[in-house]
């Protein structure tokens, strides 16, 4: 399966770059150029059932709300409740900075919950499961 930059480069519309157009009230081929380009991305997850959105150059601003649990303060409802508040509140996006466990079965209901697209931090799992064999950074 291509990326949408490999699409877009050879002056290919892809039906998600036509959907974030539709969703961002611009011409396709202005979202396409930028992908080409490399001023605009069109976030798509394929396993994930999410709305394609389009971040970056003459655009609308989008909005990123981070959430995550720590090692002092680490339940699943309470991340969960962020993330329901962050959509209230019109977040387009969210980042889970969860370094408190268990990370990754929050990290998974967060992805599930989530209809926008959801950014995580790989590095923070490494380290937490290295400070649970006695290994610090």
């Amino acid at each position: 399966m291509k990326t949408q930059l490999e699409r877009a480069s050879p002056c290919e519309t892809s039906p998600e770059v036509v959907a974030a157009a539709r969703k961002e009230g611009a011409e396709p081929e202005l979202i396409r150029a930028g992908v080409a380009d490399g001023t605009i991305v069109v976030l798509k997850n394929n396993v994930r059932n999410i709305a394609p959105l389009a971040i970056g150059k003459g655009l609308a601003v989008k909005v990123n709300a981070n959430l995550g649990s720590s090692r002092d303060l680490s339940e699943v409802a309470f991340e969960l409740e962020k993330l329901r508040a962050a959509l209230e509140a019109g977040a387009d996006t969210v980042m889970d900075l969860s370094t408190g466990e268990p990370l990754h079965e929050i990290r998974e209901k967060i992805l599930r919950a989530s209809p926008v697209p959801v950014g995580t931090v790989p590095i923070y799992g490494a380290a937490v499961g290295a400070s649970r064999k006695g290994k610090s950074f």
